[in-house]
């Protein structure tokens, strides 16, 4: 499988990893429970009312004449067995990331260089696209590559040199910028801590994921647990 993009969590304790062109659901140490193969490029992925729903593109990434074919596919969290997907035309440079709030989705993704702010494409729970959304981010490298909304807030993470996380409210008001990779996934526990994606690739596909705990920080936003404090 190619390199992680998202990860989720269900209401229990399993984990839910979006590698491109696999899906995988392990238990909460990281055995893994269940794999399939996936089109790609499966995205970013949240958990909601058993089911997962993954941010896909299947055509053009960041093309500014908008030439993506972005979908959201939706799979049983139980099994992964394939359900249902939604075409999500709005999202034109690419769906990428995927969040959920009260039953509202949240579907981001690429972005046309040097433009200066991102877009959050909000849709029903029947997936009828309901408006766009403009976050004063300025250019970020490939637009946002996951989401999720925890703790009263969204937060989005970015490519970059350095990877920035982008923290609004929930009108999509940008509140803070920072320093920290969450770009390969990013997920709020119940307990108000944050699961953060970490992967690493060798010989370019023989990709591997693994998740660090962060919280949450007055000055830095988020930090992960046993780092520079």
């Amino acid at each position: 499988a190619r390199h992680l993009q998202g990860i989720c969590v269900d209401a229990r304790d399993a984990v839910f990893w979006s590698f491109t062109t696999a899906l995988v659901k392990t238990d909460a140490r990281g055995k893994v429970l269940k794999t399939i193969p996936v089109a790609s490029h499966h995205g970013d992925l949240c958990y909601h009312q058993g089911a997962i729903y993954v941010a896909v593109n299947l055509g053009q990434f960041n093309d500014a004449a908008g030439n993506a074919d972005s979908w959201v596919y939706v799979y049983d969290a139980a099994d992964l067995s394939f359900l249902r997907k939604h075409a999500t035309p709005e999202v034109c440079h690419g769906a990428g990331g995927i969040g959920v709030q009260d039953g509202q989705f949240i579907v981001v993704g690429g972005l046309p260089e040097g433009v200066t702010e991102n877009r959050a494409y909000q849709y029903d729970a029947d997936f009828r696209f309901v408006k766009t959304h403009a976050i004063s981010s300025g250019y970020t490298l490939m637009g946002i590559q996951t989401a999720t909304f925890a703790g009263g807030f969204w937060w989005f993470g970015c490519y970059g040199n350095p990877r920035i996380v982008l923290k609004t409210d929930q009108s999509f008001g940008l509140l803070g910028k920072y320093e920290l990779d969450c770009s390969l996934g990013i997920v709020g526990l119940a307990d108000g801590r944050f699961l953060v994606a970490r992967g690493r690739c060798e010989n370019g596909s023989d990709c591997s994921g693994r998740a660090v705990l962060a919280r949450t920080d007055a000055a830095k936003g988020l930090v992960i647990d046993g780092e520079d404090r």
